[in-house]
């Protein structure tokens, strides 16, 4: 759990609120708040009667936290559709070095961007938390889009939003160091996760180092050196499982200027 200990500027949400939001948001490196939120649903727009025929051609499938649901390498055959829980994309480098692309929550699909099959998965996806997904195999996926325009607007909107947030994630890997990269995914989990708490505001969700390492581009030993620099100048206090923010204003400096 990350724990903030001073107010978010603007006020501290509350925790109802910020429940609803970490349910309802996908977790993005990128600096466009406006994405936060993830793509509309794939299925929001279909009627109950669309929905029923699209969730018959599925084979629905259910993860354990910590189990591969698809990995880099592998055939492709369609896609995902979560149902509850979520689903974290990564990438592995030839060398063994993970960059995580993304967390996809419920209403969102994974499995893309070849959505009707064929070729090789480009990344690996495997469920953060316990989670029911929905396979919609490529074949049977391509003529529900030709038979439902909803749906294929869906995954068209899906496929472009992805894409965005990738080229974002590319952008910041290539301009952002990894020092403001680490401060700007701190202030991203405060505003996303922050509800109140006796000493603060508290982010109600638990990332270990070796996460937040995956995030932004570092080793889980960078990210442990960096937080207890960051502890040394009383910017943020670890503890346990939980990182104390004492300084947020400080982070927003540490996100527009810092180097490594």
């Amino acid at each position: 759990m990350l724990q903030v200990a001073s107010a978010v500027r603007g006020g501290a949400p509350s925790a109802a609120c910020s429940a609803r939001t970490a349910a309802s948001s996908s977790l993005l490196l990128t600096e466009s708040q406006q994405w936060i939120g993830g793509p509309p649903p794939l299925m929001e727009k279909l009627t109950p009667r669309e929905r029923e025929i699209v969730l018959k051609q599925g084979r629905r499938k259910v993860l354990n936290r910590g189990q591969t649901l698809f990995s880099q390498g592998a055939k492709h055959d369609g896609i995902y559709l979560i149902e509850s829980g979520r689903i974290r994309v990564f990438y592995t480098s030839p060398l063994g070095r993970e960059i995580t692309l993304a967390y996809w929550r419920a209403g969102n699909f994974v499995g893309g961007p070849e959505v009707f099959g064929g070729g090789i998965h480009q990344w690996s996806g495997v469920a953060s938390s316990n989670c029911s997904v929905v396979q919609l195999p490529g074949k049977e996926l391509r003529t529900l889009a030709t038979e439902i325009p909803n749906l294929a607007i869906g995954l068209i909107e899906g496929l472009t939003f992805k894409g965005k947030c990738y080229s974002a994630l590319a952008q910041m890997l290539g301009t952002r160091s990894i020092t403001q990269r680490l401060a700007h995914l701190l202030l991203h989990l405060m505003n996303l996760y922050g509800v109140e708490d006796p000493d603060g505001v508290a982010i109600a969700a638990a990332f270990t180092h070796a996460d937040l390492a995956h995030m932004v581009g570092a080793t889980r030993q960078w990210v442990t050196i960096s937080l207890k620099r960051m502890q040394d100048k009383q910017i943020v206090l670890t503890k346990r499982s939980q990182i104390v923010v004492r300084r947020p204003d400080v982070l927003e400096e540490m996100r527009g200027q810092a180097s490594d």
